[in-house]
Parts: C-alpha cells; structure tokens; sequence
C-alpha cells in the first residue's frame, strides 16, 4: 500500500485542489517579496520562501491529522474551541500586539509567532453552529430553546472582532447566516438576527464618533469606502497599482518571476497577490485559480449532500462556503469591485497561523469525505 493509499483519504479531487494552490503560493510568494526581502533581510528572498514553504508543510500536516480524525469528534472540540476563542478575541482587543491602529494578534511565546485569534474564532463559531444545528432539528423553529442559544455565539464572536476587523467580522457574520439557512432556521429570525447585527454596528460607530479613541480603524473604513465609491486615484493606492498589475498582465501575462508591480504595490505577497497573479500568468492565470476555488466549493457540497449525519453536511457547507468566500472576497479587492479589506486569499497568500487553520477547516471537510467512503466501502462489502 502505498503512502498516498494509506495517509491520504477522502476527495481526491479536494487533495488535487489544495496541491495545485499550495504550488501556485510557493511561486507567487517568491515572485512578490522582493521588497518585503530588502527592507527587512538585505535582499535574501530565501529566507521567506524557506518560511513559507515550513509553513505549508506543516499546514499539510495538520491537514492530515485532521483529515484522519472522525468529524464526529469536531461536535465535541467546537465546545472546548468556542469556550477558548471568546476570552481570546476579547484578551486580543485588550492587550494584542497592535499595528496600524488594529489589534487582531496575539504574540505565542518561545516561538514568537503572530496568532490572528480571529482565525481560531471563525472555525471554531462554524463547528459550533454545525453542532447546535444538529442537536437542535427537532425543535429548530423555536425561538427560545433554538434560535436563541444559535444567536448568541454568532453576537459573541463577531462583536469581539468587529473593532479591530470589520471584513472578517462581517465574513464570519455571512457565513453563519448562510448555515442558519441551510440548517432550516426561521427566516423571521434570520432577518431579525441581520437586523439586530446592523444595529450593533449603527451604535458602535455612533459611540466612536464620540470617542475615537475607542474604535480607531472607523476612520480607515470610512475612507476605504469612500475611495471606492468616488473611484479616484487621491487615497486608493493599493487598488490603483493592482489594476496596473493586471493591465500589464494581459491574456498570458509576464511570466513567472516578471512582475514589476511588486516594487509598488503594498502586501503583494498577501493582500493583493492575486494582482501579482494575474500580471505574471494573465487572464489565464487569474481564471484558473477562481475555477480552483470554484471546484473546491463544488466537492465540498457533493461531501456535504453524501454526509451520513447532518452535523457533517452543516460542516462541509460552512467550512466551504467560509474559504470560498474569503477568497472572492480577496479577488474582488484585486480587480476593484470592492473595497480594500485586507483579507489574504486561502492557501496562496503568505502567512502563518491563517494558512493552519485554513488547513485545519480543509482537513475536516476531508474528514467528512473520509468516513462517507469508509461507509460506502463497507457497505459494498456487505452485500
């Protein structure tokens, strides 16, 4: 039996997806951080390919871990997760390690590594919605023993990290509308829910108007929006270099290792790498990786339509449609048809702990998909 045959379970199609993107990240990341390599390493762009190919050897790892684990034991370890992700997001907004006016990280000591609680929160609020979703069916439509104890978490975690992160806050507050939705929860109560989070926002900028002091990053909504709307040059930068990139691209692009937008565009290796993508592979490029993401949402709904519970399906749904949805969102920014948001695009963008719990969210997915054919096999056997 080979390595592949005993390790490696589940979609096939999802392994190959996740593959080709890790490869695709591994040759934008080292096209993009020539800057980022002079300003802080004297040029030695090894040094941060080198990092960022550890860090995706040791995404894959957990992958596989996860991937190997029966997704009914997620049921158990959202509990543990979302008990852990609320004292951390509200510790992050206390004391986290702040820059330009955002305090999403927390610093782990002895190997001093950035940690965006954030990414712990949204996959620990989607296991925990898949699970009270599954415990909640037979009473789902009412509001007090179900709806209730489903809206509170959601609150909890997206107010926690709307101060500091308005896109991942409204992202994770989409996300979990949607599995509400599939989960057959009261559409009154989805609406009021919407309502109610609209609200929250409406006070919480009223409150920072009159003291700044306490949301800081209002002032950069504000102006990323309006940069946007007004479509002028004057304060949007960032979205008028990505579209030079991608102007310069053309249908085929530059090449690999040919773009010159790196000089000029801030956070090409993450943020905008999609632009880099595009300038150096064309339109060919670009369209290639939305069709990755697409299948990839794809073989997480077939996975969810074959789970054997529904705990299973709400998890392949949410943890698909959440990563999808993050990187349209990032490709969006780049083409500037939204707004600047500062998302990385999944498993291509450099980073640390977002690429493992973007691994982590791959892998139970995968799990899902493992035990369905474990079933399947069995059952083939049976008869």
């Amino acid at each position: 039996m080979s390595f592949v045959d005993k390790y490696i379970k589940g979609d096939k199609v999802v392994w190959l997806v996740v593959l080709l993107l890790a490869i695709l990240s591994v040759m934008a990341v080292y096209s993009s951080i020539v800057t980022l390599a002079y300003k802080y390493q004297g040029g030695d762009t090894l040094y941060y390919l080198f990092k960022h190919a550890i860090i995706l050897v040791v995404g894959f790892g957990l992958m596989i871990l996860a991937h190997n684990l029966n997704y009914k034991y997620y049921s158990r370890i959202s509990q543990i997760a979302i008990i852990i992700s609320i004292p951390a997001l509200a510790l992050t907004l206390a004391t986290g390690a702040n820059i330009n006016d955002a305090s999403r990280w927390l610093v782990i000591p002895v190997i001093n590594q950035t940690f965006q609680t954030s990414d712990l929160a949204k996959l620990a609020l989607i296991m925990y919605l898949a699970r009270l979703l599954y415990k909640k069916q037979d009473n789902i439509k009412d509001f007090k023993s179900a709806f209730v104890p489903i809206m509170l978490p959601v609150l909890a975690v997206c107010g926690l990290i709307l101060p500091a992160n308005f896109s991942t806050a409204a992202m994770v507050f989409t996300t979990s509308l949607i599995i509400m939705f599939i989960g057959r929860v009261n559409i009154k109560y989805i609406l009021s829910l919407i309502g109610i989070g609209v609200g929250m926002l409406m006070l919480l900028m009223l409150v920072a108007k009159a003291k700044p002091d306490l949301l800081p990053r209002l002032d950069t909504w504000v102006s990323r929006i309006e940069s946007f709307s007004d479509g002028k040059s004057d304060g949007n930068y960032q979205a008028e270099q990505a579209k030079i990139a991608i102007a310069t691209g053309g249908v085929i692009g530059k090449g690999p290792g040919k773009s010159t937008q790196r000089n000029f565009l801030p956070h090409p290796y993450s943020d905008f790498i999609y632009a880099i993508v595009i300038e150096e592979y064309g339109l060919l490029g670009g369209f290639s990786v939305i069709i990755l993401y697409l299948v990839l949402f794809y073989r997480g709904i077939k996975i969810a339509q074959k789970a054997e519970k529904s705990f299973g399906t709400f998890l392949a749904v949410g943890l698909s449609f959440s990563l999808v949805f993050q990187a349209m969102i990032n490709m969006a920014v780049a083409v500037n048809l939204f707004p600047v948001t500062g998302q990385p695009l999944p498993l291509v963008s450099m980073g640390g702990t977002s690429i493992w719990f973007t691994c982590l969210a791959i892998g139970i997915i995968l799990s899902v998909s493992r035990k369905t054919e474990t079933s399947n096999k069995k059952v083939n056997v049976a008869v």
